[in-house]
């Protein structure tokens, strides 16, 4: 079989509009509903395919998580049926990460959800400049139970891929058949300012250069999981992975979610016109949400 030529391969570009990013660290982050789907409908405007996002307040569950975003994307849906997108988990125990799930779906369509495959240190730096923080834990019983939710409801993963250690555990599902469809791997690499973007000089996962890319590859190669890349506590378009990415079919996960520089509080639609004019550049046709759904082969 002849290989596809890079320009008949359309890039998915994702937008995470907030995250866990407080105004304090961007003054441009959408955090209520009326703010998220504006800035959603923004971004779908400009050539966005899919929209991840959070509500304001990380610590909700069940309803009280579900209702903010059905106020916020009900809107969009309406306006754009094409439309994909996906909430973030919550705290708590396996269900209670879910819950709201189930209830978003039952109001509207959901045909992504978030699964985090893996478990890693996230922290900063203490005053000492050692690491300080905490460890974001996903057992594998966890990772099954998440898994067989998507298989259930025919919600698609979009897959954090923190470490590597995540990326085996995916690709045993792969190997043994039970990799859900419309299984995306998001491949995070960590800069100087981490995930809490605080403090610099701690952070996680593989740094975000050519050889930690191609590391990724190699063991993505000849699954033909899609994937994308971000980077989290830096700008993913001054690192070589966008471009790389882009050059070896990938796609593009960005927004204010992740970005940081403390030179610079970019709006969502900014971060997503840098990364479409380097898709130009290029020559990767914009893919369009059906396009996408079809290209992941979503449920």
């Amino acid at each position: 079989m002849a290989a596809v030529a890079i320009e008949d391969i359309p890039a998915i570009i994702e937008v995470a509009i907030n995250g866990i990013t407080s105004p304090e660290i961007n003054p441009n982050v959408p955090l209520n509903p009326e703010e998220i789907r504006a800035d959603a409908l923004a971004c779908f405007e400009g050539g966005a395919a899919i929209i991840h996002t959070h509500n304001h307040d990380i610590s909700l569950t069940g309803a009280d998580a579900a209702n903010p975003y059905i106020e916020a994307m009900a809107p969009v849906l309406a306006d754009r049926p094409d439309a994909l997108w996906y909430p973030t988990l919550t705290s708590g125990d396996h269900q209670a990460k879910y819950a709201h799930m189930a209830m978003i779906a039952a109001e509207m369509p959901l045909r992504m959800v978030a699964v985090d495959p893996g478990s890693t240190n996230i922290g900063g730096a203490g005053p000492d400049g050692l690491p300080v923080g905490g460890t974001y834990k996903n057992d594998y019983a966890e990772i099954r139970a998440s898994f067989d939710l998507c298989r259930d409801n025919g919600w698609a993963p979009a897959m954090a891929i923190y470490e590597p250690g995540f990326l085996q555990c995916v690709l045993t599902y792969h190997r043994v058949g039970q990799l859900p469809a419309g299984s995306m791997a998001k491949l995070y690499f960590g800069a100087e300012w981490g995930l809490s973007r605080r403090s610099k000089g701690v952070t996680f996962g593989l740094p975000p250069t050519k050889h930690a890319l191609l590391a990724y590859l190699d063991m993505l190669e000849g699954t033909g999981i899609p994937w994308s890349v971000s980077v989290w506590g830096g700008d993913l378009m001054a690192t070589p992975v966008a471009r790389l990415a882009l050059e070896l079919g990938g796609h593009l996960h960005v927004g204010i979610e992740e970005f940081y520089d403390p030179d610079r509080s970019p709006t969502n639609q900014e971060l997503l016109a840098e990364a479409v004019a380097l898709c130009n550049e290029v020559g990767r046709p914009l893919a369009t949400c059906t396009e996408t759904a079809e290209m992941l082969d979503l449920p």
